[in-house]
Formats: structure tokens, sequence, C-alpha cells
């Protein structure tokens, strides 16, 4: 198995179409070509977290999403926040989120709390 570290854009374009026909493939994780896979996929994913950064999400976007994703409404979302009112107020920005809400949207929602902690977008 020839592999090399991924340095330049060239080499990331050649591992993303190998890793590509690889997974077409769908190899069984102990042959030669599943850890060819593995080991091309960790490259690929260091590469791109070297040079590939993501911001958080906004926490109040992230919240709006989850609720998207789960297809919650305001008032699903009472337990976590607390009243209706309160839960439009921190939807609309007009309210922060306390360590409880951010604790609770974490441990029932699946919200990293990491997203949740971060500065608002104005």
């Amino acid at each position: 198995m020839e592999i090399h570290p991924i340095r330049t854009k060239k080499d990331y374009r050649a591992a993303l179409r190998e890793v590509s026909a690889l997974v077409d493939l769908d190899p069984s994780p102990r042959s030669e070509e599943g850890e060819r896979l593995e080991v091309l996929a960790t490259l690929v994913e260091a590469y791109e977290r070297k040079h590939f950064f993501i911001e958080a999400p906004d926490p109040i976007e992230a919240i709006k999403f989850r609720m998207e994703q789960s297809g919650l409404s305001t008032k699903d979302l009472e337990p976590y926040i607390g009243q209706s009112n309160r839960v439009y107020e921190v939807l609309n920005r007009k309210r922060p989120l306390t360590l409880r809400m951010i604790r609770n949207l974490h441990r029932c929602l699946g919200i990293p709390a990491q997203v949740l902690i971060a500065e608002p977008l104005a």
C-alpha cells in the first residue's frame, strides 16, 4: 500500500478521487481496499482540518436548524428554555441563553455546548 502525505491541492484532489472510487466499491474494513480507504480518509480529514477552517454556527441559528431538522415548534422548546414568551425572546435575540438553557439544549436536543456558548451574531 503506497500512500503519501497530502501536501498540495493536487494531492488533495487525487486523494478525494481515490476515496470516492473506494467508497463506491464498499470494501470490507479488514480488506486491503478497506484499510486503504481508512488511511486515505484520515489523511484527507487532516488536510481539510488544516486548510478549510469552518466557523462554528451562530447559537440561535443552530437552535433554529435543530428545530427545523426535528420538526419542533416553539412550544416544544419550552421544557428547555422556559415559557413561550421566553422562547420567542431567545429566538428573536432579545434575551441571551442562560447556562441552564444551554445545558438543557445540549443534553436534550444534542446541540453542541461549544456552539451554544458562542457569541451570537448581531
